[in-house]
């Protein structure tokens, strides 16, 4: 089912990020991690969709999302970034394979940690701590991760962060490979969240099985 959205507010998140906040629909129900087929309701655009995670919690009476744009792709996202306060949306109903299956080990490539955020959120709010999750950030620069400070300051959540394309970084410059992963995670514990490129989310899930840890383990979208 399709739904028109209004949005209320367009703030920047990082150099090429933005936080959007839209009117949400009666009766629309979602659940952390879960995304929308998205489009512009302007001519030229409605046909245009593309998946986008809600970032606000189940319970708000509006809609967010954290969107990357890439004025390169003269796209949707090129288009996002120049939205204004009334501007019109499409989204069809929820979808997503991620979720909160418990405590565990958050992989995110760039924008894909946008599902994370939510679920991130919701854990804190309900339990008050996140002991027990870290959450591992890939990005090209330090001027490219997404909400830094928010996960630096959430309780209990351990971060790091890595770049690939920076090498005076203040934080790790290293691909998430195995060597990394090894470095940096307890295949006994929890459970194994991996969201980004495609790519990068089949190489992480055979190397956590390589490490020994059950499909049942890993987390991420069927991208068969």
């Amino acid at each position: 089912m399709t739904h028109q959205i209004t949005l209320k507010s367009i703030e920047p998140v990082t150099h090429d990020t933005h936080h959007l906040v839209f009117t949400r629909p009666d009766n629309f129900d979602f659940e952390p991690g879960q995304a929308t087929d998205f489009a512009l309701d302007k001519d030229g655009w409605r046909d245009e969709q593309r998946p986008f995670t809600f970032t606000s919690l189940p319970e708000k009476d509006t809609l967010e999302f954290v969107i990357k744009s890439y004025p390169d792709h003269n796209g949707v996202t090129e288009q996002i970034a120049k939205m204004e306060p009334g501007d019109k949306a499409l989204i069809e109903d929820p979808w997503g394979a991620i979720e909160d299956e418990g405590p565990g080990t958050f992989i995110a490539g760039g924008a894909g940690i946008t599902p994370f955020i939510a679920i991130l959120r919701e854990r804190l709010e309900k339990k008050g701590t996140l002991a027990g999750c870290t959450l591992i950030f890939s990005n090209s620069t330090e001027k490219d991760i997404i909400l830094r400070k928010e996960f630096e300051s959430m309780q209990g959540l351990k971060t790091i962060f890595t770049v690939t394309d920076q090498d005076d970084a203040s934080v790790h410059t290293e691909f998430v490979d195995k060597d990394f992963l090894k470095d940096h995670i307890d295949p006994t514990l929890g459970k194994f969240y991996i969201c980004g490129p495609d790519k990068m989310v089949d190489e992480i899930s055979e190397t956590l099985k390589s490490f020994g840890i059950e499909d049942e383990r890993i987390i991420h979208e069927d991208f068969e």
